[in-house]
């Protein structure tokens, strides 16, 4: 739901929620107690929960023990439909560390049309954060760009 904020939305069948993962446990019962059931453990951490009703799209809780965690969560920015989503930086931050190849397209998506000083704040916060991870944002602003075409400075 989040990419919706930023870029034409994908057909996705689940909602990801991110929260510290010392509130997995907290988050787990309560779901249980709405009536969802537990479904599996997410590879990139975290769990994933289904409803009783096949119509409900399942749940994706995203668990994270990262720093930047508390300040992506204090500060979200607000989606058309009111719902608040992680802001950009850390939504491609996110996107970066899960690493599989839908996450690394969002990404590319993400950063398509961005201006390079949109493009320093994220170098800056991978490199604060995730600094193995520079190389691959590089890359993907250079498919981006390829791709998309070059956002002109100034446009």
């Amino acid at each position: 739901m989040a990419l919706r904020a930023y870029i034409p939305e994908r057909m996705t069948l689940d909602i990801g929620i991110l929260i510290h993962e010392h509130d997995g446990d907290a988050a787990r019962q309560a779901l249980s107690n709405a009536g969802y059931q537990m479904s599996g453990p997410l590879s990139i951490g975290g769990f994933s929960l289904q409803a009783a009703d096949p119509a409900t799209p399942p749940l994706d809780i995203l668990t994270r023990t990262d720093a930047w965690v508390d300040e992506a969560l204090a500060h979200p920015i607000y989606d058309a439909a009111g719902y608040p989503v992680l802001a950009r930086p850390y939504l491609i931050l996110l996107k970066l560390s899960a690493g599989r190849t839908q996450d690394l397209a969002d990404v590319q998506r993400l950063v398509a049309y961005t201006s390079e000083d949109e493009r320093n704040a994220y170098r800056i916060l991978v490199a604060q954060e995730a600094p193995e991870l520079s190389e691959d944002l590089e890359a993907l602003f250079t498919l981006a760009d390829l791709e998309f075409g070059a956002k002109e400075e100034g446009a």
